[in-house]
């Protein structure tokens, strides 16, 4: 049962395998600043002797606010193997995200804010092998200059990978320049 505890009670755990890196932290951090009521809903995991079992990233971002009171749910009574278990199995997310239900109930920017890995775009991915200085990566016509846009695309992994190799590949043939002008060869090819 979840019980608030003051916060310099717990203790992080030094073998905990999760980390949460930069800009993940700092959404992390954001998330519990907008909405701290979900903290009590999950709550911080600890043994009786008040180390982490899961939420390590969770305590750093609540000291990180300045927060004195966390809700925990302590594990009592379990045994070392089923410590070290729920460790790994807490930070262990199995399943498959429907991106589809995602698409069309959020938008791209609230699954970001909310901490989520969505796809931006095909010149975001590092499955090209693209091999340009710095000053061509300069010259590229950006989103916001005239007649440019941002085309945004969310569809499950394998299928991502899947279009981006075909889009490298007709980039590779062709001796394309973009990834932007493989998409619209593809488009062009279907249509005709």
């Amino acid at each position: 049962m979840a019980q608030l505890l003051k916060l310099y009670k717990i203790k992080g755990n030094p073998n905990n395998p999760r980390i949460v890196k930069n800009d993940k932290f700092k959404k992390l951090v954001q998330s519990i600043n907008d909405f701290p009521e979900m903290l009590e809903k999950r709550p911080i995991i600890v043994d009786e002797n008040f180390m982490i079992l899961g939420g390590n990233m969770r305590l750093k971002a609540c000291q990180e606010l300045g927060i004195k009171d966390v809700w925990v749910d302590i594990a009592k009574g379990w045994s070392d193997k089923q410590k070290e278990e729920f460790i790994i199995k807490d930070n262990n997310h199995s399943g498959e995200w429907d991106w589809d239900i995602l698409a069309n109930s959020w938008s791209t920017l609230q699954l970001q804010d909310w901490g989520m890995d969505v796809w931006k775009g095909a010149e975001d991915n590092n499955f090209f092998d693209v091999n340009e200085d710095e000053e061509e990566k300069t010259k590229e016509p950006k989103a916001s200059d005239d007649n440019y846009s941002v085309f945004e695309m969310i569809m499950l992994h394998e299928n991502k990978i899947f279009l981006l190799n075909v889009l490298n590949t007709i980039k590779k043939e062709l001796n394309l320049k973009t990834t932007a002008d493989a998409l619209l060869h593809l488009a062009k090819n279907y249509k005709q």
